[in-house]
């Protein structure tokens, strides 16, 4: 029978950086030994982002905990979205995205997806 489990701050695994943003996964294959889930958090020092990017095997959700920004997303990295605490995204799959914490604190993003291990491609823009 399958059994619960609880995974420890001091037990989080780091998967991936992206520019300036960290996520620790908490609920993960590696961790866990999930077949179709993973959670993480995601952190951006102020001032800073992640790299654009997008997913090639997922759609995720994300919840910003704490600090705002913009949320840079489209095939020219030309439309961007206000995000702040309290806020939910919803990001489909091959969606190119790029978080920025414009804050003056760490921005920290609580992210969920439909798979236990994602792909990610880095995205350069397509503009001349």
């Amino acid at each position: 029978m399958p059994e619960c489990q609880v995974i420890h701050p001091d037990s989080l695994e780091t998967e991936i950086c992206s520019g300036a943003m960290t996520r620790l996964a908490g609920v993960s294959q590696g961790l866990a030994g999930t077949t179709g889930i993973h959670l993480a958090i995601a952190t951006i020092p102020p001032g800073c982002a992640s790299s654009p990017h997008y997913h090639v095997n997922c759609e995720s959700a994300i919840y910003v905990m704490k600090g705002h920004g913009r949320f840079i997303i489209g095939e020219n990295l030309d439309n961007e979205l206000s995000i702040g605490s309290g806020d939910f995204i919803y990001v489909p799959q091959d969606a190119v995205h790029q978080p920025v914490n414009d804050s003056n604190e760490v921005m920290e993003l609580i992210v969920a997806r439909n798979t236990p291990v994602e792909i990610v491609e880095e995205y350069t823009s397509k503009q001349a």
